[in-house]
This record gives C-alpha cells, structure tokens and sequence, in this order.
C-alpha cells in the first residue's frame, strides 16, 4: 500500500490522505473512497478518525481519499467546513494522472457529521437551484471539467437532517454552531446546508445506522430514508449491531458491512 499526502488550500487543514494498493504493471485504479470523518464539525476530532478505515479499504483493494478539511473552531464552520469538501472531492481531479485513477464511480463513507457532509456534497448540482442568491455568494460552487461529483454514499450514523439536529440540540447545539447561528437568524444558510433539501439525488445514498447508538439517534437516518423514498430515490436504511463508534473500528461487523455497501457501489 502507498500513501500520498496532498495539500488542496494554504489552509493546514486543507489536505488529503491518498492510500493506494498496489496495481499490477499498467493497471489503473478504478473509483475512489472519499472518506469524511465526523466529530459534530468540530475542530478537536480530524481525519486521525478516519485512518483506520481508509487503511482498511485500500488493504481491500480500494483506492481511498481521507479528506481533512476546516470545522468549527479552526477557520471551519459556516461557509468555510462547505467550500473546503467540495474543494477537497475536487482535487481528485489534479490526481488522476499521476496516480491512474479513474474517476468513474467515486463513493463516499461519511461518518457522523461526516455522513452529512457526504450527503450534503452528494446533491451539489441542485444546490444552484435553490435561489438562494446571498448565500449562494457565500459557497462559490465551480461546476466545470474539473469538478468531481459523487456517484454514492453510505453514511454511517449521520447527521442527514438538520433541521431535525437542531430541534434536538444535539451535542449541545452543534448545528448553530456549524452554521453561525440558529435557523431562527440564519434560515437560509440552514435550509442550503441540510442535505433533506436536495432531494431526491440522482444517485445512491445507504443509510447505516448502529442501532445502540445515543451519539446520533436513529431518527437522522430513518427521516432521510423516507423522505428519500417517498421521492422515488434510490435510498435504503440498514442497521447493524453495535454503537457509534463501531462503525469506524475495522475489527467490527458494522463497519465491515459498511465496507461491503461501499464496494457494491464501486461496482
């Protein structure tokens, strides 16, 4: 296995990870694992999170991208934590020569608050739709030859509704955290950053969820889901044994079944 440290900003939390299998001579690698890393978007849990579970996949034959990015408390937060994933999805682009990757199927495993950005990312191409002009001068989304979109997800464990999130206070209100402030003072920026807005996506989204986990309650999952369905997408909620952090433990069923629908998607 070889990995590769990328910056993709001047920011230090503007990077990726590249780990990569080995290809026989002339050989090419087809897809990649966007791998975002949760911790409610903030600043003292980083891609150390995900590590061991990009490790894991490419020792299984896939290439992975762990990307780092700004959360709240280190430059991150409203709108920078946005920028910065789709910024951190696109510098694929810039890799694919030097690395023969193929672009083809490029999935996402997003944990936690990054199940969220994951999904979030996932619906980037309805986002400009919204009309929503103030905020859409806040995330500059560049949607040309060098833009990579993402043809599936698997979250585990995330955050996929916000609006919900929020009611909940969860973590001691994390998404007004996230966000600025609460949808009271900041409607639009909050109804722009919940992935239940861009539905249905055009492409596959799995929703994982541990069902002994208090960190992210069930709810988050299954409101996507039906939601989701209820619009003719192509969404499905699984549940597998264990708690939150299973879901990130290489040793654990949960993950290993995380890692499996992510090679379905690859395809």
């Amino acid at each position: 296995m070889k990995r590769h440290k990328y910056q993709y900003g001047e920011d230090p939390s503007q990077w990726g990870e590249l780990f990569l299998p080995e290809l026989p001579p002339g050989g090419e690698h087809r897809g990649v694992v966007v791998v975002i890393h949760g911790g409610y978007w903030r600043s003292q849990y980083g891609a150390e999170l995900g590590k061991p579970i990009a490790k894991d996949l490419a020792a299984h034959g896939m290439a992975v991208w762990n990307l780092e990015y700004r959360r709240a408390g280190n430059g991150g937060g409203w709108p920078n934590t946005f920028t910065d994933v789709l910024a951190g999805i696109d510098k694929l682009h810039d890799l694919t020569t030097r690395h023969a990757l193929n672009l083809g199927p490029v999935v996402a495993l997003g944990h936690s608050a990054g199940g969220h950005l994951a999904a979030w990312a996932a619906g980037r191409g309805k986002l400009a739709r919204l009309g929503m002009p103030d905020v859409d001068r806040e995330i500059p989304r560049r949607q040309d030859a060098t833009s990579v979109h993402l043809t599936g997800v698997v979250s585990q464990s995330g955050l996929l509704n916000l609006a919900e999130a929020e009611r909940l206070n969860l973590s001691n209100g994390a998404v007004s955290n996230l966000l600025g402030g609460p949808s009271s003072e900041y409607p639009l920026r909050h109804r722009y950053a919940d992935p239940m807005t861009t539905l249905p996506l055009a492409v596959p989204v799995i929703a994982v969820h541990a069902v002994d986990d208090i960190t992210v309650p069930l709810c988050q999952s299954e409101q996507y889901v039906d939601a989701g369905a209820a619009a003719h997408m192509a969404v499905r909620l699984v549940s597998v044994p264990g708690d939150h952090f299973d879901l990130i433990d290489p040793k654990t069923p949960a993950y290993r079944t995380c890692r499996e629908l992510v090679r379905s998607l690859l395809g």
